[in-house]
């Protein structure tokens, strides 16, 4: 798939997106979370510094997550985020949300044929 052809993440899923990937990973760098969720995409989520970034530092006020200094695997100081008791919650949360609306989507979709 082309860059330009690439989806659009839908507004609000990268938080889930980040959550979850910390709680199944632990702590990473911004750099390795990048590269985990375009990795688990099957290279479909291309996650660009000016979108991950500002997703991070708003997680990080919201409580959900916390960074910490570390080394890297290249031996580089690099900022570790890992997912906090509030944004466990919140993932629990989130994750139930998402649940609802793609059954939803799925309904309308396949003529309500499909079951939440």
């Amino acid at each position: 798939m082309t860059p330009a052809k690439q989806p659009d993440v839908l507004r609000g899923t990268l938080d889930l997106l980040v959550l979850k990937t910390l709680d199944t990973m632990g702590p990473l760098h911004g750099y390795g979370l990048a590269r985990r969720l375009e990795q688990v995409s099957g290279e479909l989520l291309v996650m660009k510094q000016g979108t991950l970034y500002p997703a991070l530092l708003r997680l990080e006020q919201r409580g959900w997550i916390k960074a910490a200094w570390g080394a890297s695997d290249a031996n580089r100081r690099a900022r570790y985020y890992s997912l906090t008791a509030r944004g466990r919650r919140q993932l629990a949360q989130e994750t139930r949300a998402w649940d609802r609306m793609a059954g939803m989507i799925g309904r309308v979709l396949h003529g309500g044929t499909e079951r939440a």
